[in-house]
């Protein structure tokens, strides 16, 4: 079954705070549910279907809709770490298109900068349970050094630089200076990007994204309950997932599942990269939109370094503008997750509500990509491609 033109998105919320003291975690979630729905001109009760990720509190959406009084039909609450709320976005077109639900409420949030949580540079560990942990944990695997080890690799293979990693920082410093609620707004430049203190070699600390609270929150609505909203409409075209893992052992940092879940998005859209106005991508650490731009088909592989150096990510001079909020590595990574914030960004975009000085002209379609988990170990993909209509 196709999603193509089976839904749109009506509405599209970013939580203001950057640290969230005074908030429950559920708090945040009802906030941007509020937010989201008044953005698109409904309220909870028009609510039949249901999208959070396991990082939700209590139960998930069974706590989630208790707490917001949510009379459902239809819930889901897929777990790909920072990637789910880009996989949601696409798992409710599919409810909708199936008839489980008209009106689906998307929503993430979280608190890791209130709670002083050593996001990238503490071990996790994910339980005993886990297969991978008698063999991995030993080592001290970290969110960064993992980053760092594909980053290590992608040099190695093709000769990728600090100074071509350090653009993608450049121009995502470049479009928070216009975001009021940014956490960073100080335009920086390749030196200080290299010359910023080594986290784990190659990766900088401005390699690396931000540490906020906060969250977001998306409506994905039937095609004719869009049409009867006073909102610009944003269809969405294709979509595509993918899971990535060490494959029994013959891992290839090189490349993510991105090169799988972009060309399932494209081929469903019925578009190519070269027809994309703009993209939002996950940029948990520069490495990882570098990565991402190769395998989503906007250049050749092993040619990353080469299309982000001179600034061509900049909006209104670049090539391919991104993240034009300032992203994660500027404005925002709530609950230490990323995949939320692309699809608002490029909903933003689509309906020309993108701050005047980042706004790409004529933006009429979009790609928003998430990640989640990690590429140096294992990791989820999802790719949505979305057309003002």
């Amino acid at each position: 079954m196709t999603i193509k033109g089976k839904a749109c998105i009506a509405g599209a919320f970013e939580h203001p705070t950057r640290k969230a003291d005074d908030k429950s975690l559920a708090q945040l979630h009802a906030e941007v549910a509020q937010g989201a729905l008044a953005d698109a001109g409904l309220t909870k009760d028009d609510v039949d279907g249901y999208f959070c990720a396991g990082d939700a509190p209590g139960l998930g959406p069974l706590s989630m809709a208790d707490y917001m009084g949510l009379k459902l039909r239809h819930m889901d609450s897929t777990e790909t770490g920072g990637s789910s709320y880009v996989i949601h976005v696409a798992h409710a077109a599919e409810a909708i298109a199936a008839g489980k639900c008209r009106i689906a409420l998307i929503t993430l949030a979280g608190r890791p900068r209130a709670e002083g949580m050593a996001t990238g540079t503490a071990p996790r560990n994910y339980g005993t349970a886990a297969p991978d942990v008698q063999f991995e944990y030993p080592f001290g695997p970290t969110v960064v050094n993992l980053y760092a080890m594909a980053a290590q690799r992608h040099m190695h293979e093709f000769g990728t630089t600090s100074e071509q990693l350090a653009w993608i920082k450049v121009a995502a410093s470049h479009h928070a200076q216009h975001n009021p609620h940014a956490l960073l707004r100080e335009v920086v430049t390749v030196q200080d990007v290299v010359g910023s203190p080594m986290i784990a070699d190659p990766l900088h600390r401005l390699d690396c994204c931000v540490i906020t609270d906060g969250g977001g929150a998306l409506v994905v609505v039937a095609p004719e309950v869009a049409k009867s909203l006073k909102r610009p409409r944003v269809r969405l075209l294709g979509a595509g997932e993918a899971p990535k893992h060490q494959m029994g052992g013959k891992v290839d940092l090189t490349y993510t599942g991105a090169a799988r879940s972009g060309p399932m998005a494209f081929e469903e859209a019925g578009v190519k990269p070269g027809d994309i106005k703009y993209v939002s991508i996950y940029d948990s650490f520069t490495i990882t939109v570098l990565i991402c731009l190769e395998d989503l088909g906007f250049c050749p592989r092993g040619g990353g370094g080469r299309f982000v150096s001179d600034g061509n990510l900049i909006s209104g001079t670049g090539r391919l503008p991104f993240n034009t909020d300032g992203g994660g590595l500027c404005n925002n990574h709530p609950a230490n997750r990323g995949g939320m914030t692309k699809v608002v960004e490029a909903v933003r975009q689509l309906r020309g509500e993108a701050h005047p000085k980042v706004q790409v002209k004529n933006c009429n379609l979009a790609l928003a990509h998430g990640t989640g988990g990690s590429l140096g170990t294992r990791h989820g993909s999802a790719t949505v491609i979305l057309e003002r209509e």
